[in-house]
């Protein structure tokens, strides 16, 4: 059965305590990051906030050994039941599910991200940058290194810019991914952030 991810690229990952049948967290995991945890004996999860792999327990040492990993019918979110070595919660509880909610809620509060799909090719370039697999054309510029990529961002920056400029509409979108694609990537090689683009776009609102 495949792995169907939300419109970030990530699916939701449930981690109960095999021994009690508390539920722990939830967090969420990308291809990555699920390849880590299937494949060693600890979780991994993606950090949105971080927009990268993050080994769960890295820095309390409160690692959660993975024993048995369950996908739901519909393929859209993962149970793993695992063996904690401490407090799962960064406040010390045991679980992070420790607010009772007694009625409506104070309020809501709205997440302002980036479009779902940068998110999600940014993370998937991520792993190529991790794994390195041969045959994979983000390897190539990766391997080619910053300057070569910033030549490829100016390539493409011109021939959307060209197509846009003679009126060639139905092959700008592609001219425009091309450009992203590669600007994502020259993003990845320097070490820059999505989130960090998109703390400067909600800046310019105004």
């Amino acid at each position: 059965m495949k792995v169907k991810l939300n419109e970030q690229g990530l699916v939701p990952a449930i981690a109960q305590d095999i021994n009690t049948g508390k539920v722990l967290m939830l967090g969420y995991m990308n291809p990555g990051s699920v390849k880590r945890t299937v494949e060693g004996i600890q979780v991994w999860f993606y950090s949105r906030s971080r927009e990268d792999l993050w080994h769960k327990g890295e820095v309390s040492g409160n690692y959660l050994n993975l024993r048995e990993a369950w996908l739901d019918c519909d393929g859209d979110t993962l149970l793993l039941k695992v063996d904690p070595d401490g407090p799962t919660c960064h406040t010390g509880e045991s679980s992070c599910f420790f607010n009772l909610l007694e009625g409506l809620p104070e309020g809501y509060e709205d997440t302002d991200t980036g479009s779902g799909i940068l998110g999600e090719l940014y993370a998937t370039i991520q792993d190529r940058q991790r794994e390195m697999p041969e045959g994979s054309y983000t390897v190539k510029l990766l391997q080619e290194g910053v300057g070569r990529i910033a030549q490829k961002v100016i390539e493409e920056a011109g021939e959307s810019a060209l197509a846009a400029a003679q009126g060639e509409t139905e092959r700008l979108p592609a001219e425009i991914a091309d450009l992203m694609y590669h600007t994502l990537t020259l993003m990845a090689a320097s070490g820059v952030k999505p989130e960090q683009v998109w703390e400067e776009l909600r800046a310019r609102r105004g």
